[in-house]
């Protein structure tokens, strides 16, 4: 990019502050009227909420206030690549978007097409989805090179669902083809594509693969979503609880960059509600080497009644002196037990917990809806615990990863 075209992108900063997400709106609307087959890529259920038009307005003003140095961005980037390999999206994908989008800057702000504005932002996008693309590249590259791994979609059945608690089943996957499975890290995730009778589209969400990596299954553990209002509940999620056994669904193959980083160090798990899936797998594989440290393992929910895996939590714990857990309820039954079911009641406060279980020199790992998150990470910070030391993983509805 020129200095001059550096210049004009940062000079749409304040527009993109005060209307980005009216762009954005515009943008998606005009791109999936153009593309209606993309309908089957991108999160409908977002697209209604305009959850996916406020994100992307995000994006597109972070990039726009960081244009001189996008580097600064390498973090999001590597998510988001590890989510867009997880759909499928390739190279040519980014020349639609890219159309779309600075035709949109154009309608929207009414200046041709020829307007050095245009001229600007084309460069800048250029730049960014080569960015992009380098990234996913390597990222397919290694699932090309990972046995037992694929590319695209892959047709898995519905082996065994297990119910885990009210609201959470656990599903797991066989491939059809009964070809083999990749060793995948523990806290990665899949993406699952199912026809949704209510759009006439098949639809893609991410879930967490919630134990570690086995011969012939993947697991996935799904909380069903109520309809809360006229608030639309989670199409993928209830469609999955309610197809049998036996069903057949499309997957993608394990990727992400939130799992565990040092088996041999002292870790920390944190989680609320279905968010402790990741937990698990990363528990899981801990028990596989014979958990060589000790683990603290907190998790918050609202009752026994919602609280998933914990017998199996249980189980391992009578087996593993050196795993020690916390549990909170946020809204315990007057049949939950304290001090056998749960340790504290209302809502999580890392301030009263024992110190020698929150260790400085730890790795801790989060995972939930992100106020929890937000109030988890806070309260560790003020106990000690460096940044750098934190790792985080947002969950939405129906253990959906953001």
């Amino acid at each position: 990019m020129t200095p001059q075209q550096i210049e004009l992108v940062k000079a749409t900063v304040p527009v993109l502050r005060e209307n980005g997400v009216a762009l954005t709106s515009y943008f998606y609307n005009r791109m999936l009227g153009n593309n209606p087959d993309l309908k089957e890529t991108f999160n409908m259920g977002h697209q209604r909420s305009g959850a996916q038009a406020q994100a992307l307005a995000g994006a597109v003003l972070a990039y726009a206030e960081n244009i001189e140095d996008p580097s600064v961005l390498l973090p999001v980037v590597e998510l988001i690549a590890h989510k867009h390999v997880s759909l499928n999206i390739k190279a040519p994908d980014y020349s639609i978007v890219g159309e779309n989008l600075l035709h949109s800057i154009s309608e929207v702000l009414n200046i041709s097409m020829d307007d050095p504005l245009i001229e600007a932002w084309a460069a800048a996008y250029g730049q960014l989805a080569d960015l992009f693309i380098a990234t996913e590249k390597a990222i397919y590259d290694q699932h090309e090179q990972t046995k037992g791994s694929w590319l695209g979609w892959r047709n898995f059945k519905i082996a065994k669902k297990v119910v885990e608690s009210d609201e959470i089943t656990s599903f797991y996957l066989a491939p059809v083809d009964g070809g083999p499975l990749p060793k995948y890290e523990a806290g990665q995730y899949i993406s699952v594509r199912v026809f949704i009778p209510e759009l006439n589209l098949r639809q893609p969400r991410q879930y967490t693969l919630s134990t570690c990596p086995q011969a012939d299954y993947l697991r996935i553990s799904v909380k069903r979503e109520d309809q809360k209002g006229d608030m639309v509940p989670g199409w993928v999620s209830n469609t999955l609880h309610s197809l049998p056994e036996g069903s057949e669904i499309e997957v993608s193959a394990p990727t992400g960059n939130f799992y565990l980083i040092d088996p041999n160090k002292r870790n920390v798990f944190i989680s609320g509600g279905v968010g402790l899936t990741p937990m698990v797998a990363m528990l899981n594989q801990l028990v596989t080497l014979d958990m060589p440290q000790p683990v603290t393992f907190i998790h918050a929910c609202r009752s026994k009644q919602v609280h998933a895996m914990k017998q199996h939590i249980h189980e391992l714990k009578a087996k593993y002196p050196r795993l020690h857990t916390v549990t909170a309820y946020e809204f315990p039954h007057a049949s939950d037990k304290l001090g056998e079911d749960y340790d504290f009641a209302g809502r999580l406060d890392l301030s009263i917990i024992d110190r020698a279980l929150l260790p400085e020199n730890a790795d801790y790992y989060l995972c939930g809806p992100m106020p929890f998150m937000a109030a988890q990470h806070k309260a560790l910070v003020a106990r000690g615990i460096p940044a750098e030391n934190i790792h985080s993983e947002a969950f939405g509805t129906g253990g959906v990863r953001h």
